[in-house]
């Protein structure tokens, strides 16, 4: 028996505690006020680190939220020419592809925000200095 599998073997024996999950759940409970707190003391460049470290913590959940909810949303399937096509008027609701389509709508309006401060600047020449 390798010799540091003795911790695995009394598990597989004799089980956990009866309360493990209990502690484990509130460990996990209690270590996010731990990060607040260490977030808060945290100074100079230890503290810059921690926070661009959860900056981009919160930027992945982020993303994997919106791309869970657009799983969530109703999606027309792709077909390029379904042999038994359907008028427009004749389809379900449920088959329409809503969330694409506000998706779409939303990063053309933020784009329009974007450009409306957008200032042209004049370019530069150089003159030669006369004297």
């Amino acid at each position: 028996m390798p010799q540091n599998e003795h911790i695995e073997l009394h598990r597989k024996r004799y089980g956990r505690q009866l309360d493990h999950e209990t502690k484990k759940r509130k460990k996990e409970a209690r270590e996010v006020h731990k990060r607040a707190e260490y977030a808060k003391k945290a100074l100079g460049l230890k503290g810059k680190m921690f926070a661009k470290k959860r900056h981009q913590e919160k930027a992945m959940m982020k993303k994997t939220i919106a791309m869970h909810e657009e799983k969530e949303q109703k999606h027309k399937a792709d077909d390029g020419a379904p042999q038994n096509a359907v008028p427009a008027y004749l389809l379900e609701r449920d088959q329409v592809d809503r969330a694409k389509v506000l998706s779409n709508t939303i990063k053309q309006k933020r784009k329009e925000k974007a450009g409306k401060w957008e200032v042209p600047l004049p370019k530069v020449c150089r003159r030669p200095l006369q004297q």
